[in-house]
């Protein structure tokens, strides 16, 4: 039997203390990207109780993906977007999840995030991270904040990785050093704790604790 909307909000708030999560539960965090970042990123908020969740990737569940990433073999071949919106569901059947289907880019990008407080860079590519902060600067309102990430590639040591306030608006999650594009391939432990470090700044955003 699954439990009610208000047997579940409950224990958050036992869990969470009721002034948390009220602030959690009026959240709005859009999550760019459903990899292995944004998937665990994603599950993560889900399970704290984040009221409202924009999950946007055009892409679909590769098996290459399973090594690192929250879907599941019967997932291979589905969009994302409505793999991680059931995987969501079971976990927390009363959060409003928003889905989009597109690729994101320099010219949909600002329509794409009107409504998010917050926004979750969980991107693979140097370039794209690079877009979409540059539009977040350039063209997002000044009232959203951007948690972003770079360097979680091999197995290094997890120490390395961190976060850092680049400045008022801007989070930057990771070692900062060790990508694709340094020639390390992504494993679940690692990515798996910069996705970590970047759920729990955007809860603490949520709270009112602004310094990494």
């Amino acid at each position: 039997m699954i439990p009610t909307r208000d047997e579940v909000y409950e224990t958050l708030c036992v869990r969470h203390t009721r002034a948390v999560q009220e602030k959690l539960a009026a959240g709005r965090v859009a999550v760019a990207g459903l990899g292995g970042l944004g998937s665990t990123v994603a599950v993560a908020l889900a399970r704290a109780g984040v009221g409202q969740l924009h999950l946007i990737d055009f892409d679909r569940v590769d098996l290459s993906n399973l090594n690192r990433q929250q879907y599941r073999m019967k997932d291979i071949g589905r969009y994302k977007t409505e793999a991680l919106r059931e995987i969501i569901g079971e976990i927390n059947p009363y959060l409003k999840i928003e889905t989009d289907t597109v690729k994101i880019t320099a010219e949909n990008a600002k329509a794409l995030f009107t409504e998010e407080d917050i926004i979750c860079e969980a991107f693979d590519q140097a370039v794209e991270k690079a877009m979409l902060t540059d539009v977040f600067f350039e063209e997002l309102s000044r009232e959203k904040m951007l948690v972003a990430a770079s360097g979680m590639a091999g197995f290094n040591s997890s120490n390395l990785i961190r976060t850092r306030k680049v400045n008022s608006r801007f989070y930057l999650c990771g070692d900062e050093t060790n990508g694709l594009e340094s020639g390390g391939s992504l494993m679940a432990p690692r990515v798996g704790v910069c996705a970590a470090h970047e759920a729990n700044m955007i809860l603490r955003i949520l709270v009112g604790e602004a310094e990494a």
